[in-house]
């Protein structure tokens, strides 16, 4: 792609006022890192910035700053925020950072890189995947089904790739298959998926939201540039999804595990089915819990949508594997199985977890509090003999979980670690499923994920 003019030819993906002006991107993540690399390709001057100072940022400063790039770290130039042509917000950013805030007042507009990179991806069919749980897995089991029935698909966003990486690949893709959190959603004005797929909903990031309500509200957002063409995959069993749906131009079609769907279980005959056609026997999913089959219904609704057979999603099927920090199972050490369920930032995602478990354990819990209430685990935990739990949010959880199951107080991942190899049993399981976020002493939910693999295959 050339850059923005070349003699007197200007690009058509970049909004001629951002071309006399400076354009701001507030976070230097993997994403925000990608839209400013790309915005300077395309010839617009870039003033990037993250409240972060820590030193994994300073080697992508100065890659920025070779570009042209004005970087900052550390802080974030309020005043040049307010005169910039336009704010490009990297996923994780709260609606109501203070950068945000100041670009409002001045009446700077707020834009996703998501909204950028689906402007620039004509031609392509894009599958916006969001809910609060089974993002990720569902993005990369529907990305599994097409690329396995010979589409030309990548899966972006928050599953690591930023879509604006793929922005200059339309010619060569058919399908990009995109994980987008709410906040993403809430700054993409143009997005118009071909196929939405909305998981399921529970109350989140209450941290960063007023109420559940205006969490919800950017999840609607999925619909917002609906059309009759458009196609709608829903998670049939979840009311609030059903709800949010209503009223939405296009075709809707729903997965359920309790009822006949488009995409249901039969659990009498244990078989996965598309409408009254058998697709795959659920002993042939390897993969566990139910959260799981319902992943597996959304993915092959998706196929089913873009026109794969169902005798070639059923020949797909069996090589789906849990992804990383999602029930991953580490290792058994003595007849103990060990399980990396780092992913469970939240309540809901935690539940999930406790009900795949199909022997006693012990769980361990903690890191940051996203203010949300942990009476949800509490009918959940018969198999639990002790919870072990860490970090910030440590004492929150010994309160509320105290009465229900034996619980002990620690201060690290590694101490919890090391508490759990002393309490379980063999034939038992040590489950890390937080519910919480990680930021009080990782990174993200990978690094506390990949900390606990190391530390167990330590022991």
């Amino acid at each position: 792609m050339c850059a923005s003019r070349l003699g007197d030819v200007e690009d058509p993906l970049i909004p001629p006022d951002w071309l006399t002006n400076e354009v701001a991107v507030v976070g230097l993540g993997r994403t925000g890192v990608a839209v400013s690399e790309w915005l300077a390709d395309h010839g617009v001057r870039v003033y990037a910035s993250d409240a972060d100072n820590r030193a994994q940022l300073a080697g992508a400063a100065e890659a920025l700053r070779a570009k042209s790039v004005a970087v900052d770290l550390g802080f974030h130039d309020l005043q040049r925020i307010r005169s910039s042509a336009a704010v490009i917000v990297s996923p994780g950013v709260p609606p109501n950072a203070p950068p945000l805030t100041a670009a409002r007042g001045a009446g700077v507009e707020i834009i996703a890189e998501l909204d950028i990179a689906a402007r620039a991806l004509t031609g392509v069919n894009l599958v916006v995947v969001t809910g609060t749980n089974g993002k990720t897995t569902t993005t990369a089991f529907i990305t599994h089904l097409l690329r396995s029935a010979g589409k030309a698909v990548e899966a972006a966003g928050n599953i690591g790739l930023p879509l604006i990486a793929l922005a200059d690949s339309a010619p060569s893709l058919e399908w990009v298959v995109v994980e987008a959190s709410s906040f993403q959603l809430h700054d993409s004005p143009s997005l118009t998926p071909t196929v939405g797929v909305l998981t399921n909903l529970a109350p989140d990031h209450l941290d960063r939201y007023d109420s559940v309500d205006a969490y919800y509200a950017d999840k609607k957002l999925l619909f917002r540039n609906a059309t009759d063409e458009s196609v709608w995959i829903l998670n049939g069993d979840d009311e609030g999804v059903q709800g949010l749906a209503t009223g939405s131009r296009g075709e809707h079609r729903a997965w359920s595990t309790r009822t006949h769907a488009e995409a249901w279980w039969n659990r009498s005959t244990g078989e996965l089915m598309i409408g009254d056609r058998m697709v795959i026997d659920r002993a042939d999913v390897p993969l566990l819990g139910d959260h799981n089959v319902e992943n597996t219904l959304a993915a092959l609704l998706v196929a089913a949508a873009a026109g794969v057979p169902p005798e070639q999603i059923a020949a797909a099927i069996p090589q789906l594997r849990p992804l990383p920090h999602r029930l991953e199972a580490v290792r058994e050490i003595d007849g103990v199985l060990w399980i990396n369920d780092s992913k469970a930032t939240n309540v809901a995602s935690t539940r999930v977890a406790l009900q795949a478990m199909d022997r006693p354990f012990v769980l361990i819990a903690g890191g940051r509090d996203k203010g949300e209430s942990l009476d949800p685990l509490l009918s959940l935990l018969q198999r639990c003999r002790r919870v072990v739990a860490y970090g910030e949010a440590s004492e929150k959880l010994r309160r509320a979980l105290g009465g229900s199951a034996e619980l002990e107080v620690v201060e690290t991942l590694e101490a919890a670690i090391r508490s759990a190899s002393s309490l379980v049993r063999n034939g038992e399981a040590v489950l890390l499923s937080p519910a919480c976020a990680s930021f009080d002493q990782f990174r993200d939910f990978e690094e506390r994920g990949d900390v606990f693999k190391q530390l167990v295959k330590d022991l």
